[in-house]
């Protein structure tokens, strides 16, 4: 060996085995974990906000000012020589991540790089706005699902962010619930197919990138489910639901995409919060499923623990019951000091085991090394301009936006509207704005609303906008035109986090304003941009055309013009059921056989059905046919189809599978889907599609709590909602 070589070679044994970036990671975790110090540990476990803290400016409580800079001073004062876990509230630059990290690292005794988490549902920060989740799930579109996790994963870790507060993994089974317009919809396996296409886009094949960074699906688990619908209510199920329902919709994400973030939700159940659960956290999500990142507290879900669950005594028994339980990670609950200091004391005095401590720290270590933290913890600040808000990130917004947009009448073919269209009134509080939903600034991006798309796309036609405040003045506007189109909805405020409603109605005078306008007498295009289903009865039986076009993104207002002018064939489908009143909740479409829809006031049918979507086309579906496995085999189950493009017009349908157990030893949902394939067909084109159903997907929790896949007959429908009517059986071999 050459001299240079062994010098090489004995520079490389010199290093900790932690610091040597060819080690295998598990390895690297075991050395430095033996280092550290209690105090060391604890500090890991921690959350710090940077916004009002480490910098001179911030824009608001959450970010810091893009011109801002960095106050050693502080950051010494903060954080002394211990290090930080993770860093929240930034949205930093390149600039002031690498300027944040390079002290961390020169300024705490083992060199242990911080971890930046933000916000990133369907956009980040300043960057590309894309449509919110319930937009996303309306695509049915796994590839763009992917794709925008890919895109948001990429403009966050330009910045130095290494780590993104998404998926919402929730079932949205109460549409109540402010937070719907952040979920995939009600049904466990579109949700789980969803959320693994996101989990997959923004991870990629390695975290070790310049691109990609953790997923953290959220609210683990069942938070789509409150009590009254309000947000951090307590959820009722019993643990049959809790695994073959809720549980589904986040268990791909983990299992087979192999996310390394989790949050911990707020709610409690069965007595139980979810912070202090170690079923959940550590049977479940751990051993069962293979977790290997940190569980993050969802922002002050620790705290409840001690304030409103009642469960622990105190701040310091909170804190220490939540790291037991298999949380990792604070997120704002305690005072820093109070929370290390807890966890330390905790260690000494025999209530918190030190195995758990470690538990949590390697779990947060871990996620570090996977990022290449600790080998390349700077970011080129070139990146960043060469990313953010690239031509193809904002051409996926306006795809998926189109994708979304979801036809549910079209009474006389009214839709599309000619492009010579002479006099159009448009009018509404959401005509004339871009929104959004939660989680994204409506200022940001390029905010096309609705009479903007209209403007452009037929700059011809006489156009009047009235907001509808004044409701005769809408009305006088209506009068004078060929067809009015009405922007109606919701917005932020009315729904998102903490904006749960006790009624589905239009908000304000929509109602009113609706039925003036339609009295009117001329033609009427309902175009809804909302955050949840709204109980919108009358406007089926009088509005001859509704779109639902949910919040968009910053093309919205383009998507949604090309399609109310025919450029664009809608083929979005609803992936939450619209009940006809609130008194019908709870609404989805997969209900037990035993549940009850029969009241003295209300036929219990709901508006519109899950699945359910139009297009400016027809479909028709024939020879379903069922490949089961031969007996002892563990095959999956081959379902084709073919559906045939009917009518005149290219277009996209929804193929969508349901599957039945017969007779099962436990009760089991009328229909559940189990498949769904988006296609295009020209007109008169017809199309085989062939669903492959792993048999697992048939196993139930069953009445000794073991999951089986029962043998007996099946029944299975194909068609364009959850109302598919063609259908045959089939049989599953012991």
């Amino acid at each position: 060996m050459s001299a240079n070589a062994q010098q090489g070679t004995d520079g490389a044994e010199a290093k900790p085995m932690y610091r040597q970036a060819g080690a295998p990671v598990e390895k690297r975790i075991d050395d430095l974990l033996k280092r550290m110090t209690l105090e060391e540990k604890a500090r890991q476990l921690d959350l710090y906000a940077a916004a009002g803290t480490l910098e001179d400016k911030h824009t608001g409580k959450d970010h810091v000012a893009s011109d801002a800079a960095f106050l050693p001073d502080k950051a010494q004062e903060m954080w002394g020589a211990l290090g930080v876990g993770g860093i929240h509230d930034t949205y930093p630059t390149p600039a002031q991540s690498n300027a944040i990290q390079s002290w961390v690292i020169a300024h705490n005794r083992l060199g242990i790089p911080a971890l930046f988490v933000e916000e990133g549902l369907h956009g980040f920060d300043l960057g590309t706005v894309f449509p919110a989740p319930i937009n996303l799930a309306a695509t049915w579109n796994l590839g763009i699902a992917q794709r925008t996790g890919s895109a948001i994963a990429a403009e966050a870790r330009a910045t130095g962010v290494g780590m993104i507060l998404a998926p919402v993994l929730d079932l949205a089974r109460e549409p109540r619930w402010g937070r719907v317009e952040e979920d995939f919809g009600e049904d466990p396996y579109l949700t789980g197919q969803m959320g693994l296409a996101y989990v997959r886009g923004a991870q990629g094949d390695s975290l070790n990138t310049d691109h990609t960074l953790v997923a953290e699906p959220k609210h683990f688990a069942g938070h789509g489910s409150p009590e009254g619908g309000t947000n951090t209510s307590p959820v009722h199920m019993g643990e049959r639901e809790l695994r073959m329902t809720m549980l589904r919709g986040f268990e791909p994400a983990f299992r087979e995409g192999h996310a390394m973030g989790a949050m911990a939700a707020y709610h409690e159940i069965d007595g139980i919060p979810i912070t202090a659960d170690p079923f959940l956290l550590k049977k479940i999500l751990r051993d069962d499923w293979g977790f290997q990142g940190f569980v993050l507290s969802d922002l002050g879900a620790i705290k409840r623990l001690y304030d409103v669950h009642h469960v622990a005594a105190s701040p310091k028994d909170a804190s220490c019951m939540a790291i037991r339980s298999g949380v990792d990670m604070q997120f704002y609950d305690f005072e820093h000091a109070v929370f290390q200091k807890a966890l330390v004391d905790c260690v000494h005095e025999g209530s918190l085991s030190e195995t758990d401590l470690d538990r949590a720290v390697r779990s947060v270590l871990r996620v570090k090394f996977e990022l290449g933290l600790f080998d390349h913890p700077l970011v080129d600040p070139a990146l960043n301009q060469r990313v953010d808000r690239s031509p193809d990130h904002l051409a996926l917004s306006l795809e998926s936006a189109r994708q979304s947009m979801t036809l549910l009448r079209n009474e006389g073919n009214l839709l599309p509207l000619a492009h010579a269209v002479g006099r159009i009134a448009v009018v509404g509080p959401n005509a004339d704005v871009a929104r959004y939903g939660d989680y994204e600034k409506e200022e940001n991006g390029v905010h096309i609303s609705m009479l903007q798309g209209i403007r452009k796309r037929v700059p011809q036609a006489i156009i009047t906008f009235d907001d509808g405040k004044s409701i005769p003045a809408a009305v006088a506007k209506a009068k004078d035109a060929d067809v009015v189109i009405l922007g109606l909805g919701e917005w932020q405020g009315v729904s998102g986090e903490g904006f749960d409603r006790s009624n589905l109605d239009l908000p304000g005078n929509q109602e009113q304003l609706l039925e003036a306008v339609a009295a009117t007498g001329k033609p009427v295009v309902l175009v809804l941009q909302n955050g949840r289903p709204l109980t919108i009865g009358w406007a089926k039986e009088h509005i001859p055309a509704i779109l639902e076009a949910w919040y968009p993104g910053e093309f919205g207002g383009q998507a949604i013009a090309e399609t109310l002018f025919g450029d664009n064939n809608p083929a979005g489908r609803l992936t939450i059921t619209f009940p006809r009143s609130t008194g019908q909740l709870p609404d989805f479409y997969n209900f037990d056989p035993s549940r009850m829809h029969k009241y003295v006031d209300d036929n219990g049918k709901p508006v519109f059905p899950f699945g359910f979507g139009l297009s400016y086309t027809t479909f028709a579906y024939a020879h379903l046919a069922v490949q089961a496995p031969a007996q002892g085999s563990k095959s999956d189950i081959l379902v084709s189809v073919d559906v045939t493009n009917t009518g005149d017009k290219a277009g996209d349908e929804v193929a969508q599978l349901y599957v039945r157990e017969d007779v099962g030893s436990v009760e089991t949902p009328d229909r559940s889907l189990r498949g769904f394939s988006r296609i295009h067909l020209k007109p008169h084109e017809t199309m085989t599609v062939t669903f492959r159903v792993p048999q697992d997907q048939l196993a139930i929790w069953n009445q000794e709590g073991k999951w089986v896949v029962e043998p007996g007959n099946y029944t299975a429908w194909v068609g364009g909602s959850s109302e598919a009517s063609l259908t045959t059986k089939f049989l599953v071999h012991q």
